[in-house]
């Protein structure tokens, strides 16, 4: 018998079992009333991990009149939305008349010529599409694509909603029949240990009660301990390639910047704990001290340089003890970023102006041409002379302050 999880077992089947979504699920809700009456349109569910956008997708698909067609874009490609296009058209025009939901999870996964090909036929009503991600949709769907579906904004679900659902999860479970002799008991204590360690996410929170179940197979009893024991560690929504990772990059720049060195810490912590690459922190923190710190404290690019050997020589777990330090050191140093602005306004005229002739007299005279020509004629030697009047730069940029 093929292994079934039991987040796919216990799936909700209408909408009074999604929890923390009362925004679309409520039974006032309009999105809730046009389900219900089969009128579907095209839509991208956006929202973290866990929190139900594919709950909602399976209960469009239960209570909905239309075919219901599910892939996953990771592993799906052109030639499998061919086939469904295909079949698409045919239970469109025969005899069952009858529309085809398409639903695409991770979409943000389909690359722009993948997300192309599926554009006619949205925009033709063949399919209705709905796509499911974690990433802003904004950045990661086409905006031809994005334009002809609804986008509903999912929030992650809250310690209380992760309870509710566990306990209703719990009484599903003792009625499935594989399970009825296992007699799964969580005291209010267990479920709101759970739901703390689940981060808002429900998949996590089922995931738990899954590995209880198997220890209650194998003839343990629960117990705190036991629970304990089967979490092992917080559930962190941290993509190393999506837009929660460039958020919290982002919120330990800005803390160290901010000159807040708890706040640094903290962000660095969630990094470490969500998989990060120890050296992708240090190679910001190398780009921090010379774009923030700059020159009112050379030596944070000493540091930040230093840190980076050593996460290399010695590596996890305890170089976060040499990012920490770091860390702390450029939040807690004076900040200069005056190179910074200075290159990038240098960079701008020379985007703007081209290659602009270098003047005669700082060129070499390498040959006598060159000295035929005025190479070097007139340059004043700093060392020997007072150079406070000669020109450096060229003849349009003259006068030009960067710095």
């Amino acid at each position: 018998m093929s292994y079934i999880p039991l987040a796919y077992k216990l799936r909700p089947k209408n909408f009074d079992d999604i929890f923390g979504q009362e925004n679309l699920t409520s039974s006032d809700s309009f999105f809730r009333k046009s389900i219900e009456s089969d009128l579907v349109s095209s839509m991208i569910l956006f929202g973290p991990p866990g929190c139900g956008k594919t709950s909602i997708a399976s209960v469009i698909a239960d209570i909905t009149e239309s075919e219901f067609v599910q892939i996953n874009a990771v592993s799906s490609g052109i030639a499998d939305l061919k086939k469904i296009i295909k079949k698409a058209k045919e239970t469109r025009e025969g005899l069952l008349n009858k529309d085809t939901i398409l639903f695409i999870d991770e979409i943000h996964r389909f690359n722009k010529k993948q997300q192309d090909y599926l554009l006619p036929f949205v925009e033709d009503g063949t399919v209705i599409l709905i796509g499911a991600t974690t990433e802003n949709p904004s950045y990661e769907v086409n905006s031809a694509l994005l334009s002809r579906c609804s986008v509903f904004s999912l929030k992650a679900l809250e310690n209380s909603d992760i309870e509710k659902l566990l306990e209703n999860s719990v009484l599903k479970i003792n009625k499935i029949s594989e399970y009825k002799n296992l007699k799964l008991n969580l005291t209010k204590k267990n479920i709101k240990y759970i739901a703390d360690v689940s981060n808002g996410d429900a998949r996590f929170s089922i995931n738990v009660l899954e590995k209880l179940l198997n220890e209650l197979k194998n003839g343990n009893k629960i117990s705190e301990n036991l629970i304990k024991k089967v979490v092992q560690k917080k559930s962190l929504n941290y993509d190393k390639k999506g837009s929660n990772h460039y958020d919290i990059v982002s919120a330990f720049i800005k803390s160290m910047r901010g000159s807040d060195p708890n706040a640094s810490i903290y962000w660095l912590a969630r990094m470490i704990e969500g998989g990060e690459d120890p050296k992708f922190i240090a190679r910001r923190m190398i780009i921090f001290a010379s774009e923030d710190v700059g020159l009112a404290n050379p030596t944070a690019l000493l540091l930040a340089n230093e840190t980076m050997q050593a996460v290399t020589f010695v590596g996890l777990p305890e170089c976060r003890i040499n990012l920490a330090e770091c860390a702390t050191y450029l939040a807690k140093s004076k900040k200069d970023n005056s190179s910074y602005n200075a290159i990038n306004s240098a960079i701008s005229d020379v985007r703007n102006f081209g290659d602009l002739d270098v003047p005669l007299h700082l060129r070499n005279a390498n040959t006598n041409l060159d000295s035929e020509m005025g190479y070097g004629k007139g340059y004043i030697y700093p060392h020997e002379a007072d150079d406070s009047s000669q020109q450096y730069m060229p003849d349009k940029l003259r006068g030009r302050g960067y710095f």
